[in-house]
């Protein structure tokens, strides 16, 4: 092997038997993600160096076998034989040694260099079993290095170890299955034909073998290669020849299994205890009847914890997008770009990327329930229900996917063997509320119900009716549109794993990239769009001059400072340094007392900000000490200071009054009005119908939208928070909350969706028809919450 060239290594496995650990572990951060060509598959490649080798390290598909039931099979054994890795390295659970060892048997007659890593040796020895590793080798005809992935023991040994047999080129000594009497001499007979062929590159015996189980993936193959017509008869001819003798598919995977059964019985010393941690753990959280409230009680947990402890980074973010956009507002001089940058840029994306912590935790915990090995837990719990709806448990696992993003949560439906079970979860994924959909939520929440303490009560709520959803939509398709035997559900419960902490922040990290690429992209055009929307046209018709309205006020103002300073004997303020003092500190006093109000409404909702209103004293509490300091300066000065108090707040109105009617001759709000009667019984006014029209590219637009809108309504002087702007809005409350967190939840899905909907269907048509049910469920759904909010009280 020459050392300048990379050395190509395919991680084959089962799920669940931390192939995935062992591929962080190596390869740690220089990794690449995307989709192998012609499918929405992902592959993972990474890179690494030992000992001046260049290693490339591809992840393939877990999968259990590599038939051609699945699309994640045929990617994995295509892989193999057509990229031709230079060796294939094949993790195995060494606590279910004989399961994994089926794949094992097919893996070793693909014809390439095999290194066994017998992962999950801890778990073993902890059960009690020993595996004599030098056994096993000899009956895999490959090395084998044991590992314990987790804690990274043994990924030096397994480097080793693919170095030694890459050393020895194409020199492979794998074993070969027995398929007995029956099919031996038929598959010799066809690899002799298929060895004088000579233009056929996979391997001879394999491809034998494959041709004689009609498989119709290689079948697809073989033909398009000139000269193989009589080798597709002969198999054709010796299977039906067989068929008299033998069951084919059944005797294929028996032999197979015979020789998973045989290397499982020479290595293994000890069995172990059959009664494991993982057992012990399960009867608690698979209880028929404890397993599912245990399971909404994780579920209540891990959104509350996302509410509570993201709230605290997100108001620090929120802060910090604040203070860049008031810097950034008094350096840029031109109005327009001065608009775009701070009330475009900063105040959409900065909204979007406030919530950045709250994806963070949100996905921190989806790993864990990854990682740990409960998610087939859920999925098993699930299939109770949805097996008695005629649905497939093993679709579950998509929509719990779907939390952290529908576009991963529909690829994963490919691991559906039944064509029509994979249709229907592929429809019914969107509807679980993915991470671009909790900015929404957990915005709403912190302004309407924040204060209440049932944010993470009604935020679990809402993913929970995406989950009662998807199933009720999944049922509905199953008994119409994908009519048809349900199959039964087999999956293997993986044991219980520690996650490693590299493993989570890997996940965690990849996921939130793909978020901020969004924030960069999508959002970043969405929140640009949005802004030139609600700033154009420029020549708007106001109802009166704005300018010379607020020239009248100062001249008023300044009329009747002039006045009480004449009753004092006085010319002007500059004339009285002492009185001019007290003025300028009250002034001071003033500002201070009202930034401090500002940053104490930050995370406050509407019924808390009106109380506060209510008890708040008619001038700042330092005006106390000012008039200790001197009363009868303080007496004087009081009039100058209502004065110049009385003519801001009439600026400002007038501030606000043009702002307004700006804003409502802007394109946006052209926009939102044509809208606007669709959905105003949905309790949504037009800027609410701006947001939906622009969060069909992603969800998080309806809040850069938002921010955006109000950015611009607000003058300089009195910018807020978003979560400030929508608690004092009064076309909000918490029944229009409600209605659009729920008509989030359902509304079409994003762009990124629907093209996945497209590539993984094949089918425009399935495409719109997702777009149109989620439109229609959506405002069925959320004109129900919201009238029974109104009736509840909540329109206030």
């Amino acid at each position: 092997m020459d050392n300048a060239a990379t050395i190509k290594i395919a991680l084959a496995g089962n799920p669940n038997c931390g192939k995935t650990t062992i591929f962080n572990n190596i390869t740690g951060a220089k990794q690449h993600v995307g989709n192998y060509p012609g499918v929405t598959v992902e592959k993972k490649e990474g890179r690494c160096t030992y000992e001046n080798n260049s290693l490339l390290f591809v992840d393939l598909p877990g999968t259990y076998s590599l038939t051609a039931r699945s699309l994640d099979e045929v990617v994995a054994r295509n892989v193999i034989i057509n990229e031709k890795p230079d060796i294939i390295v094949n993790v195995l659970d060494a606590s279910n040694l004989e399961r994994n060892l089926y794949l094992a048997a097919q893996i070793v007659e693909l014809g390439r260099p095999v290194v066994i890593g017998l992962n999950m040796m801890d778990i073993a020895e902890r059960m009690g079993a020993k595996i004599d590793l030098e056994k096993l080798g000899k009956k895999l005809g490959a090395t084998v290095v044991p590992l314990v992935g987790s804690k990274n023991v043994g990924t030096t040994e397994l480097l080793r170890a693919v170095m030694e047999v890459a050393k020895k080129g194409e020199v492979i000594e794998n074993a070969e299955v027995d398929y007995g009497p029956e099919l031996e001499p038929a598959i010799r007979s066809l690899s002799d034909m298929i060895q004088k062929n000579g233009s056929i590159q996979y391997p001879v015996r394999w491809l034998a073998v494959k041709l004689l189980e009609n498989d119709p993936d290689v079948l697809n193959k073989v033909r398009v290669i000139e000269g193989t017509e009589p080798i597709v008869a002969m198999a054709q001819t010796l299977r039906d020849s067989l068929k008299n003798k033998v069951d084919l598919e059944f005797c294929f995977a028996e032999y197979r299994h015979r020789f998973a059964v045989d290397a499982y019985n020479a290595s293994i010393v000890r069995t172990g205890s059959n009664d494991t941690l993982s057992d012990k753990i399960d009867r608690v959280l698979t209880h028929r009847i404890l397993g599912i409230p245990i399971f909404l009680g994780l579920m209540w947990l891990m959104f509350t914890s996302v509410i509570d402890l993201g709230a605290y980074p997100q108001d620090w973010l929120d802060q910090g997008f604040g203070m860049l956009g008031d810097y950034l507002g008094s350096v840029i001089t031109n109005d327009q770009l001065r608009s775009l940058i701070v009330d475009g840029v900063i105040g959409g994306v900065g909204a979007v990327l406030s919530f950045v912590p709250l994806i963070i935790i949100l996905y921190f915990f989806i790993s864990l329930i990854e990682d740990t090995g409960y998610m087939a837990r859920a999925a098993f719990l699930i299939d109770r229900i949805m097996r008695a709806c005629g649905l497939h448990g093993k679709s579950f696992i998509p929509m719990i996917l779907g939390f952290g993003c529908n576009v991963p949560g529909i690829m994963a439906a490919r691991t559906l063997d039944n064509e029509k079970d994979r249709m229907v979860t592929i429809l019914a994924c969107p509807f679980m509320s993915c991470g671009a959909r909790l900015p929404v939520y957990t915005l709403f929440i912190a302004a309407f119900f924040g204060a209440t303490g049932y944010g993470g009560t009604v935020l679990t709520a809402i993913y929970i009716l995406g989950i009662l959803v998807s199933i009720g939509v999944a049922i509905v398709l199953r008994k119409t549109a994908f009519k048809g035997e349900t199959e039964p559900f087999v999956m293997e419960l993986p044991p219980y794993h520690i996650p490693t902490i590299k493993g989570v922040l890997m996940h965690m990290w990849e996921r939130t990239v793909l978020y901020l690429k969004k924030a960069g992209t999508i959002i970043l055009g969405a929140s640009i769009l949005v802004w030139f929307l609600t700033a154009y046209p420029m020549d708007v018709e106001y109802s009166q001059d704005f300018d010379a309205a607020r020239d009248q006020v100062t001249e008023t103002m300044e009329m009747e400072q002039a006045a009480i300073l004449q009753s004092y004997g006085v010319q002007s303020l500059e004339d009285d340094a002492a009185l001019n003092t007290m003025y300028e500190s009250m002034i001071t006093t003033a500002d201070a007392d009202a930034e401090a109000a500002d940053a104490e409404e930050q995370d406050v909702s509407d019924v808390a900000q009106a109380q506060a209103l209510e008890e708040k004293p008619e001038y700042p509490a330092g005006f106390a000490d000012l008039q200790a300091s001197n009363p009868t300066l303080y007496a004087q000065a009081l009039p100058l200071f209502d004065a110049k108090v009385k003519a801001d707040d009439a600026t400002a109105a007038l501030d606000d009054q043009q702002n307004s009617e700006k804003l409502s001759q802007s394109y946006a709000a052209r926009l939102g009005h044509f809208v606007e009667p669709v959905i105003a019984p949905l309790g949504f006014d037009w800027k609410i119908g701006v947001g939906l029209v622009a969060c069909t590219a992603a969800k998080e637009v309806m809040v850069s939208t938002l921010a955006t809108i109000y950015s611009v309504e607000a003058d300089d002087t009195h910018e807020a928070s978003l979560v400030t702007y929508l608690a004092n809005d009064n076309s909000f409350n918490p029944a229009v909350a409600l209605s659009l967190m729920i008509f989030s939840l359902l509304y079409m899905p994003c762009v990124a969706s629907l093209a996945v909907i497209k590539r993984e269907t094949n089918s425009w048509k399935w495409m719109f028809f997702s777009m149109g049910l989620g439109v229609v469920l959506a405002y069925v759904f959320a004109f129900a919450v919201y009238h029974l909010a109104l009736l509840a009280g909540l329109g206030a």
